[in-house]
């Protein structure tokens, strides 16, 4: 598997921040006070959010 770059890693968490703040579900447990923002870099640093990168 490879890694992605940081234009990948901006655009998944940007998308994934917007589906939660117009209330998506989100795939792991949220802390009080934690922003979309947050909830979506959690979701990609443990590999839940279901995507594949084509390039």
């Amino acid at each position: 598997m490879s890694t992605l770059s940081r234009f990948e890693i901006a655009r998944i968490i940007g998308a994934r921040a917007l589906q939660l703040s117009y209330g998506a579900p989100p795939l792991l447990e949220v802390n009080v006070g934690e922003s979309a923002v947050q909830v979506a870099k959690r979701e990609l640093d443990t590999g839940v959010i279901p995507l594949v990168v084509m390039r």
